[in-house]
């Protein structure tokens, strides 16, 4: 009778194996595939968070300084992709990247490529980053503008008075102020890229499948439950872990979420 704790899916998660003589081994070399998948999925999250980022926080900038007319017109595009269905926004931006698709047609009118070299930019890691870039941009804008909505203009404006330039004024008097928001905007969007499902599976192709899609996999197609639970408690794990890394180098109550 087997044992009913065991760490054997633990270790099929990272690609590991127990030999005849109770050693943990790496399995060979063709069914070393989950290992891959746990660094595809943190280099995707980590990306997908930095550029929601880069592409945020000058729109939450511009929400929180423009006249109340023209930033609650911006706010309205911000939420607007909440009021539409995420089915409908994957399968847009499948016509846009294909390769008969919007921007390939765009490209090859304006001559940057030819017809015969049209770009793949769909079925691959490139249609999740972009897909998972556009459907989570709201929630690093939402935090950063609560952030920002509460800084006063005056220490920038105190900062330029005192002799010092745009570029220092803002990287020592106004970035500093705004790190609870970019704190709190990155941790959600990394938490909730980590364990994303349905934009890879739809827009990833073969090569952009993350860690969601094989614990899908192994629950509905090879039945390894074993494997899938271990999967999922390791995503767990490392989702609390990072929680708890930022409450002791932030504090959970500096966090701005809106």
């Amino acid at each position: 009778m087997g044992k009913r704790f065991t760490s054997t899916h633990y270790l099929a998660a990272f690609d590991l194996k127990y030999d005849e003589n109770g050693n943990i081994v790496s399995k060979p070399k063709v069914q070393r595939v989950h290992k891959q998948i746990w660094l595809r999925t943190l280099w995707v999250s980590l990306a997908a968070t930095a550029l929601c980022l880069v592409l945020g926080y000058p729109v939450a900038y511009l929400l929180s300084t423009l006249p109340l007319r023209v930033s609650n017109i911006l706010m309205i595009c911000v939420l607007l992709p909440f009021w539409t269905s995420l089915l409908v926004r994957l399968t847009s931006w499948i016509v846009l990247l294909q390769k008969q698709g919007v921007l390939n047609d765009i490209f090859v009118w304006l001559g940057f490529i030819s017809d015969e070299h049209r770009l793949r930019m769909v079925y691959n890691m490139t249609g999740t980053l972009v897909a998972m870039t556009h459907i989570l941009l709201p929630f690093m804008i939402l935090p950063l503008y609560s952030v920002m909505k509460t800084i006063s203009p005056n220490y920038v404006k105190a900062a330029r008075s005192l002799g010092a330039d745009s570029w220092r004024a803002f990287r020592q008097i106004y970035l500093p102020l705004t790190i609870p928001g970019i704190g709190a905007g990155g941790l959600l969007v990394f938490i909730l890229a980590i364990g994303y499902y349905s934009t890879p599976a739809l827009v990833g192709g073969a090569s952009g499948q993350l860690i969601g899609n094989f614990i899908a996999l192994h629950m509905s197609k090879t039945l390894n439950w074993g494997l899938a639970a271990a999967m999922g408690t390791i995503l767990l794990a490392g989702v609390l872990a990072i929680y708890w890394l930022y409450n002791r180098l932030v504090g959970i109550e500096n966090m701005k979420l809106g």
